[in-house]
C-alpha cells in the first residue's frame, strides 16, 4: 500500500472490535485525517500512548482502501502531559473538540487552525498564561480562520462606528439599529478585551479587569455556540 507521512495533533479516539481505535487526527499538510491504528489498545502495542488526544507526533499512513487510512509508524514530537490535570485536561477538550468541529472536510489542508490548535495547547502546557483566557482567545481566532471572525470596532451589520451591543448571532458589536434581541450592552473596555483576545495581544489581556474578563468570557462562549450550531460537549466541564 502506499504510505505517507505528516505531522499531526491528536483529537480523539475511538475503540474499534477488541483491540483497535479509530484516531483522528488534525495533520499539518493533509487536513484531517481518520485512521486505524490496530492493536493499539494491546499492551504490547508499538504506539504506546503517542496516539492519544493532545499529542504532538510524526506519523505514517498506508492509504486505506475506504475511508480510513492505517496507522503504521508514529513517533512522539511532544509528548502532551494534559491528561495529568483536570484543569488543563479539560481546556484542551474544548480546543480539540472546536478545532474537529471547525475542520469538517476530511483531506483538505488547514494549516492555519494547525498552528493555532499546536500553539494552543503547547501554551497550556507551559502554564504561564491562565487557561480561560487560552480558550477564550483560541475560540475567537479560530473561528475567525474559518470564516466567522468577531467584529469588535464596527458594526457587523451595517460597517457603524457607532457599537454599543454584542449580538453573537448578529456577528458581535453591532450598533442600535442593527441590534438583536438578547443582545447584551458593549463598552469600551470590553471592546478592547474582545480585540486583544482576537489579535492574540496578550499584554493587553492580561492587564483587564477581571469582572470584564469574566463578561468577555460569557460573550465568547455565546459567540462561539452560536456559529458552531450547538454547544460544545466540553464547555461545561472546563473549571474557568
Amino acid at each position: 500500500m502506499p504510505t505517507y507521512r505528516d505531522e499531526a495533533v491528536v483529537l480523539r479516539t475511538h475503540q474499534l472490535g477488541e483491540a483497535d481505535r479509530i484516531i483522528t487526527l488534525l495533520t499539518r499538510t493533509h487536513g484531517k485525517v481518520r485512521a486505524v491504528a490496530k492493536g493499539v489498545r494491546r499492551t504490547s502495542s508499538k504506539f504506546g500512548g503517542r496516539l492519544e488526544p493532545f499529542q504532538h507526533i510524526d506519523i505514517q499512513f498506508a492509504e486505506g482502501r475506504g475511508s480510513l487510512e492505517v496507522v503504521t509508524q508514529v513517533e512522539a514530537l511532544h509528548a502532551s502531559r494534559l491528561s495529568g490535570d483536570y484543569a488543563s485536561f479539560t481546556a484542551a477538550e474544548v480546543l480539540v473538540e472546536t478545532t474537529d468541529r471547525l475542520v469538517a472536510e476530511e483531506g483538505v489542508a488547514s494549516l492555519q487552525q494547525y498552528r493555532l490548535l499546536l500553539g494552543a495547547l503547547l501554551a497550556l502546557e507551559r502554564g504561564d498564561l491562565p487557561a480561560p483566557l487560552i480558550v477564550d482567545s483560541f475560540l475567537l481566532r479560530a473561528l475567525a480562520i474559518a470564516g466567522y471572525a468577531l467584529a469588535t470596532t464596527e458594526c457587523a451589520g451595517c460597517s457603524s462606528a457607532d457599537v454599543h451591543w454584542f449580538s453573537p448571532q448578529g456577528g458581535g458589536a453591532v450598533c442600535t439599529a442593527c441590534r438583536t434581541p438578547g443582545s447584551a450592552t458593549l463598552d469600551d473596555d470590553t471592546v478592547a478585551h474582545l480585540g486583544a483576545l482576537l489579535a492574540g495581544d496578550w499584554a493587553a489581556v492580561l492587564a483587564t479587569a477581571r469582572q470584564t474578563a469574566t463578561r468577555c468570557d460569557g460573550m465568547v462562549v455565546a459567540y462561539a455556540t452560536w456559529h458552531l450550531d450547538r454547544a460544545l460537549r466540553s464547555l461545561p466541564y472546563f473549571e474557568r
